[in-house]
C-alpha cells in the first residue's frame, strides 16, 4: 500500500501507486499520476497533469508540473511526463508544455538530475540522461539519450542535443551539438568526439577509429564546411553512428550547428 505523511496534501483525484512514499508537506494537484514504489521524500511540488514512472525518488523542494515560463501561456492544462526509475535531487524544477508548443514536457527513464537542474517547457528529453547541479535547458529543447550536462551550462531554446553527448561545465549552448559530440567553453564549441561515452557504450576499438576519422574529415578536412559535409555522405554506410551523425544534421530545424571553433565565423 502507498504511505502518505499526514502533513502531505493528495488532491481528490490524484493517483499514488502502491508502494509509492509521499513523505512531510508535499503537495500533490488532481490531474497528478504517480507510479508505483516511488519515494516524495518531503516538501515535493507536483501540479498540472503530471505523471511519474515507477521507481522514481524524489528530493525535497522539487516542483514538477509547475506553469510554463512562456509568455504566451494562459492558465491551460497542460502535461509533464516522467519516466520510470528517475532520480530527481533537490530544488530541480521541470514545467508543463504549453500549448502552442504541443502541450508536454517528456522526460525519459533512468534520468538523474542533480540539484537546482531545470527541464524547460515542452522539452523532449531522453533516458539515461544526467544533469549536473543546476544545468538548465531553454523550452522546446531535444536532448537524446545518455546525455551529461555539465554544471552551471544552460542549454538556449529551441536546440538539439544528440545522443551521448557530453557538455562541459559552465557553457552556454547556442547551437545544435551532432550525436556522440563533447563540447566546452563559455560559449559550447565542439572539441571532438565523446570517446570515454562510446567506450561504455560498447564501441569497439575499430569502430572507433572509423567514427573518428569520419569526424576528422567532417570537420577538419580542406574546404569550407558544405563541401566536407557533401564529400562525407557516402560514409554512412560505414557505420551506424556515422549515418546517425549526418541524419541529425540533415534534420536541422532552428539552430546552427555547434562547430569546432576554428571554424566559427567572426
Amino acid at each position: 500500500m502507498s504511505m502518505i505523511d499526514p502533513t502531505a496534501r493528495v488532491a481528490d483525484g490524484a493517483v499514488i501507486g502502491e508502494g509509492t512514499t509521499v513523505g512531510p508537506y508535499c503537495i500533490i494537484g488532481p490531474h497528478v499520476v504517480i507510479g508505483r514504489n516511488c519515494n516524495l521524500v518531503a516538501h515535493v511540488h507536483v501540479a498540472a497533469q503530471t505523471t511519474i514512472g515507477d521507481g522514481c525518488t524524489i528530493y525535497p523542494f522539487v516542483s514538477l508540473g509547475t506553469p510554463p515560463q512562456s509568455l504566451s501561456y494562459r492558465g491551460e492544462l497542460t502535461r509533464l511526463e516522467i519516466g520510470a526509475g528517475c532520480t530527481i535531487r533537490e530544488s530541480v524544477t521541470m514545467n508543463a508544455g504549453t500549448v502552442a508548443g504541443g502541450g508536454i514536457t517528456r522526460v525519459g527513464e533512468r534520468g538523474y538530475f542533480m540539484n537546482c537542474s531545470h527541464v524547460g517547457h515542452d522539452c523532449q528529453v531522453g533516458n539515461d540522461v544526467i544533469f549536473a547541479t543546476s544545468a538548465t535547458l531553454g523550452g522546446h529543447c531535444e536532448i537524446g539519450d545518455y546525455v551529461f550536462i555539465g554544471g552551471l551550462s544552460a542549454v538556449h531554446q529551441f536546440t538539439r542535443v544528440g545522443p551521448q553527448v557530453m557538455v562541459g561545465g559552465v557553457c552556454g549552448v547556442r547551437g545544435d551539438i551532432i550525436p556522440f559530440g563533447l563540447v566546452n567553453g563559455q560559449y559550447a564549441a565542439l572539441e571532438g568526439l565523446n570517446i570515454v561515452g562510446m567506450k561504455r557504450r560498447k564501441f569497439t576499438r575499430e569502430r572507433l577509429a572509423t567514427v573518428r576519422s569520419f569526424y576528422q574529415k567532417l570537420f577538419h578536412g580542406p574546404g569550407v564546411f558544405a563541401e566536407r559535409l557533401e564529400r562525407v555522405q557516402p560514409l554512412a554506410s560505414e557505420d551506424p553512428a556515422i549515418a546517425e551523425i549526418l541524419a541529425f544534421i540533415a534534420a536541422a530545424k532552428h539552430r546552427a550547428l555547434c562547430l569546432p571553433a576554428d571554424e566559427r565565423r567572426p
